[in-house]
């Protein structure tokens, strides 16, 4: 029987909560992503995730608070590396910013 390692049987179209939020640098440490994703405030599409091995996918939305402010994200793509800032950026667009420029628009 052949064995596969860990890697080979992990889907490649999902990944780790915390290792989304460390790799496209939503979060400084790995710690900071577990505690991000583990302390019941963050939610992915609507649903409130208290763990940080929950998988996220491309197209989902992730609610969270950072610095003090409320983050709406959603996952454009799936990093394959901890990358610049500029890469990191290309994985995920800021909703809640492009509804502040939208509404700038109207009024």
């Amino acid at each position: 029987m052949v064995e596969m390692n860990r890697a080979e049987t992990m889907r490649s179209d999902t990944m780790r909560l915390d290792r989304f939020l460390w790799w496209a640098r939503l979060a400084k440490t790995r710690s900071a992503a577990q505690a991000i994703a583990s302390d019941g405030h963050l939610r992915l599409d609507g649903r409130a995730i208290d763990r940080a091995h929950a998988c996220v996918r491309v197209g989902n939305v992730l609610t969270y608070i950072a610095h003090g402010r409320v983050r709406v994200i959603r996952v454009e793509a799936l990093p394959v590396r901890r990358g610049p800032a500029p890469e990191a950026q290309g994985c995920y667009t800021d909703l809640e910013t492009a509804n502040v420029s939208q509404q700038a628009r109207v009024d």
